[in-house]
């Protein structure tokens, strides 16, 4: 079993837990109900390097990376630094992430937030538009075609954009095939949990301008920001390196500026 099949085992039971406690019916209530999704693209395209900001306190690779007592102070601090949106993960069992953690943000700052997690059933799509996210994650390495196009569809019924993790060329295919207008690279293998920045610069070129890239994982500092956006990087998503920075807010800015020079 890889990593990314032991994560989603574990997500599924905690999806039962859920379901148990609130049903869909319930959920596709409240998502209606809920204020429209904001669409992030507008704010992607309006900056040289766009910087999705993460509210993230561990991961399966590295442990342990941040206590984060009040997600909403942090979000906050992103945004006045100029993130364009703000990832919050709602993973619990590797990544020790809430749903009242996106609640929180949601309520914090006026820019997208995007619920990071690995979506696997209709659920947690519903659930995510109740809690005010504006972009769910789709990994195309745990979905197949069909699965994948569904979900497309569906997060876009909700009002919400859908980013779409790649990490290969084959998946890049699969995500353009199906019409995807933010696609993700991630330079760090869910299967094996290996980083190689690399990988970002081996398959931007394969997107091109049909959709806007996202450049996540490895981007540690300022050298690596100015690789990928020089690389074609429209936006890039980073986590550890913010919520181990002293201070965020100016990070942000050092970043968006490497990626100006």
């Amino acid at each position: 079993m890889s990593v990314l099949d032991d994560i989603i085992a574990g997500v599924r039971l905690d999806l039962d837990r859920r379901t148990a406690i609130r049903g869909l019916d319930q959920l596709i209530e409240a998502a209606a109900s809920a204020p429209l999704a904001l669409d992030p693209m507008p704010r992607f395209r309006a900056v040289e390097l766009a910087v999705i900001s993460e509210v993230k306190r561990r991961s399966p690779s590295k442990g342990h990376l941040a206590d984060i007592a009040d997600p909403a102070e942090l979000a906050s601090a992103y945004a006045t630094g100029g993130a364009a949106a703000i990832s919050v993960l709602t993973e619990e069992r590797r990544f020790s992430g809430t749903l009242e953690d996106l609640d929180a943000v949601r309520a914090a700052v006026d820019v997208p937030v995007l619920r990071k997690d690995f979506m696997v059933e209709e659920y947690q799509f519903y659930e995510a538009r109740a809690h005010g996210a504006d972009i769910v994650l789709l990994i195309v390495a745990a979905l197949d075609d069909a699965k994948l196009g569904r979900f497309l569809e569906l997060t876009s019924d909700l009002g919400m954009t859908a980013l779409v993790e790649t990490h290969t060329a084959p998946e890049v295919d699969r995500a353009l095939g199906l019409g995807a207008q933010l696609i993700g690279v991630n330079n760090r293998n869910l299967k094996t949990l290996e980083v190689d920045l690399g990988t970002f610069g081996a398959l931007a070129e394969r997107i091109g301008d049909r959709a806007v890239k996202v450049a996540e994982s490895g981007i540690l500092g300022t050298a690596d920001v100015a690789r990928v956006a020089a690389e074609g990087a429209d936006v890039i998503l980073v986590g550890e390196a913010l919520v181990k920075h002293g201070d965020p807010r100016s990070a942000i800015g050092d970043f968006m500026s490497a990626a100006e020079r």
